[in-house]
């Protein structure tokens, strides 16, 4: 009976240790799964602590960026523990965005902030820092891939507040410029929320919808073009403040001052065209980029100590600031 048992406990061993050869060897059937419960069995450890955070961002020389990185910053020093924060800009590249998150993956970095230079591109690096036990928080722009956390602006009432002005304004009639964006969800909300609003008024006119790739440079060509195409502009909205600066430039060489504009985001080149008296600049649908990655980090900060977000995707509110309250706005 002995010799029984003892060959029957090595069969079941056997039988054991096969079925989770196999269950291990299936690596290709759900990376995403994987991913997310790896993430998890690490995250449920209460007396772990947050010491280094990466965040990968768009451009550095952009205000907003600048101030998403110091909201980590302000944030981590809140916290305590000396958090190390090491920003890195991509340029807009995604070669370079995955590349600086595999690096964040390999240095073993706690919690990777990211604001997604491609929404598509970037899900393979997201899912090999999840499936490494990385958390990983998207802030600004939705992202194809599984992430712990998702926090950006109400793109929609930004575009819905802003539009919204124009449409009282004019008093329900006039002719609408769009200046849009390079496709991604943010800008395609916010223009989703501007025509929301402007549907509201059957005598206002959408005359031109054309990309100025959020730039100052691209805001400056596209409006330049509409001035000499368009004899009577009565609005403009830029779906970002840096277009919209470019597009006041274009009505100050070209002398025209017969329309206003209205941008998105609250920087510091908005707030500064809106200052000037001899400018068209006069509203913008202010961001806080500084709350969102602070939140990011106190929600990254919870889920390495085992605290999930009783929400994984977090929305802020936007402001409508115009040239009546701009004393009272705090910008960036």
């Amino acid at each position: 009976m002995k010799i029984i048992s003892l060959i029957v406990g090595i069969l079941c061993f056997t039988v054991v240790g096969c079925t989770n050869s196999a269950q291990n060897n299936n690596t290709a059937t759900n990376t995403t799964n994987k991913a997310t419960n790896i993430s998890a069995e690490n995250l449920s450890t209460p007396n772990r602590k947050l010491q280094t955070i990466g965040i990968a961002l768009g451009d550095l020389g952009n205000p907003f960026y600048n101030a998403v990185q110091k909201g980590a910053e302000t944030e981590a020093e809140k916290i305590g523990g000396n958090i190390r924060v090491n920003a890195v800009s991509s340029a807009f590249d995604l070669n370079q965005q995955s590349n600086q998150i595999e690096n964040f993956t390999a240095a073993n970095t706690d919690l990777i902030i990211l604001s997604a230079v491609d929404k598509k591109g970037v899900k393979p690096v997201i899912d090999q820092a999840r499936l490494a036990g990385r958390v990983v928080i998207a802030v600004d722009s939705a992202v194809d891939a599984d992430v712990d956390a998702m926090i950006s602006s109400n793109n929609t009432q930004a575009g819905e507040v802003a539009c919204q002005y124009i449409g009282d304004r004019l008093k329900g009639q006039g002719n609408v410029v769009i200046l849009n964006g390079t496709p991604m969800d943010s800008i395609n909300q916010r223009v989703s929320g501007c025509k929301n609003s402007l549907s509201k008024y059957p005598d206002i006119k959408i005359i031109s919808d054309q990309n100025a790739e959020g730039t100052r440079d691209g805001g400056l060509r596209v409006m330049s073009d509409l001035l000499t195409t368009f004899p009577k502009i009565d609005a403009v909205f830029a779906t970002n403040d840096q277009s919209g600066v470019g597009a006041d430039l274009a009505a100050r060489q070209a002398k025209r001052k017969e329309f206003f504009i209205v941008g998105v985001d609250g920087s510091p080149d908005a707030t500064k065209a809106m200052e000037d008296k001899d400018g068209v600049f006069a509203a913008t649908a202010a961001q806080n980029p500084a709350q969102m990655a602070q939140k990011a980090v106190e929600i990254g900060n919870n889920l390495i100590q085992g605290k999930k977000p009783s929400d994984s995707e977090i929305l802020i509110p936007v402001k409508l600031v115009t040239k009546d309250n701009l004393s009272t706005y705090e910008g960036w």
